[in-house]
């Protein structure tokens, strides 16, 4: 099949890679820079199965700026473009979506199409408004950064999503099915469960999946909040609290709250999605993350008033890192910037390690790859995950990564 698939972030990356072991992909981007490296086998994100299917595997890929020539011959088209939550509209802001169908519509108006980036609840019934002949079906991905081709060789489940409400609602049943089976073909797993619904359903999935994550991460960063003003070992708390097989020892690692590119934006549009419907929890959540962030922030500004009350003139706060998974070169979101902005709102002057990030600044503070130099000057160290790197200075550093794991 003659697949293009729009954006080359994590997950249209990820999508083209698993889909060219075995189809004709063209990937769309609108960065030469990444059109570049694709097309000579480097990835341009850092994501292990990326890179080595990339450099290594045969692969019928290719990747091209010219969107209208890679849509006017596809057989399908997989739009995954970034949806970033516009706090000012409540809403996530969809336009790269949209832009890409008005093309796509332009030069192949049959075309099947399957949105993967994440949408609020609704909106597939939305593009049929505008586009009533369009041929859309929604797939929610579930996938994290750094290890999206993994999680794609090894889905947990399918998900694939049919307008009720189109026209086109018995044949983009056929092409859900096969979608489903074009990913099923280029996993490594078998007998992956696969769901095909409707595609409000599937949009809900998705969001509900993710705000559960978040609750989880809340959860276990309360308990450390409590513990760690209570004089408490939160690891051993959480430990024994992860024997009931009810709740498992899996996603219970303490952080500064949970971040990265979906977990933050997917809380907001599923709380923004309850508008007149009576909820509790999806808004504590919300306020929990901003609780937590607030509460580690003081933590770190009383370790410098300790230096300043000890003698330290002006004591320079090192931020460890700005990703928000280790592995990752992404930190959209990350919680350690809510840290930063945090403390730095004090007054206090911060220099930020993160080897991944070309400019001198990062939102007026320094910028340095030189790890021995940062931690020298550095007179509290803040890591939101310890690396061993930090181990001759782990005095200085102040992490809440009991457990040493994402």
């Amino acid at each position: 099949m003659r697949i293009a698939v729009a954006g080359t972030g994590y997950v249209g990356l990820s999508l083209a890679v698993l889909l060219a072991q075995h189809n004709d992909v063209t990937a769309v981007d609108v960065v030469a820079e990444k059109v570049e490296k694709i097309n000579a086998g480097i990835s341009p994100i850092r994501d292990p199965e990326i890179e080595d299917f990339l450099a290594h595997r045969e692969l019928r890929l290719t990747a091209t700026l010219d969107g209208e020539s890679a849509y006017r011959d596809a057989e399908l088209v997989v739009v995954a473009t970034p949806t970033n939550y516009d706090p000012s509209r409540n809403y996530f802001d969809t336009h790269f979506v949209e832009d890409v169908i008005e093309l796509v519509t332009s030069v192949n108006p049959t075309v099947p199409m399957v949105v993967k980036s994440t949408v609020p609840v609704g909106y597939t019934r939305s593009l049929l408004e505008r586009w009533p002949e369009g041929r859309f079906l929604f797939s929610p991905e579930f996938l994290r950064e750094g290890r999206a081709l993994y999680d794609n060789l090894h889905p947990s489940r399918i998900v694939v999503g049919v307008p009720s409400e189109s026209v086109h609602a018995e044949e983009l049943e056929g092409v859900a099915h096969e979608f489903a089976r074009l990913l099923q073909e280029g996993a490594e797993d078998e007998d992956v469960p696969t769901l095909v619904m409707r595609a409000t359903e599937a949009e809900a999935v998705k969001l509900f999946a993710n705000t559960y994550l978040a609750l989880r991460v809340a959860y276990f960063n309360e308990l450390d909040t409590y513990a760690e003003a209570r004089g408490l070992d939160a690891k051993s708390i959480i430990e024994a609290v992860g024997l009931d097989p009810r709740i498992g020892s899996h996603y219970n690692n303490p952080s500064f709250g949970y971040g990265g590119y979906c977990l933050p934006k997917d809380t907001k549009q599923l709380l923004a999605n309850y508008s007149k419907v009576p909820q509790n929890l999806i808004g504590a959540i919300v306020d929990a993350n901003r609780t937590r962030k607030d509460f580690v922030a003081d933590e770190v500004i009383q370790m410098v008033m300790d230096l300043v009350y000890a003698g330290v003139r002006r004591p320079l706060v090192g931020v460890y890192r700005l990703t928000m998974k280790s592995g990752s070169d992404n930190f959209r979101a990350s919680s350690i910037q809510g840290i930063m902005k945090r403390v730095k709102s004090k007054g206090i002057p911060v220099l930020v390690y993160e080897p991944t990030l070309g400019d001198a600044e990062f939102f007026g503070s320094e910028v340095t790859h030189d790890l021995e130099g940062f931690k020298r000057r550095a007179d509290v160290i803040v890591a939101n995950r310890w690396s061993d790197e930090l181990s001759d200075v782990g005095e200085k550093v102040y992490t809440r990564d009991l457990f040493r794991r994402d």
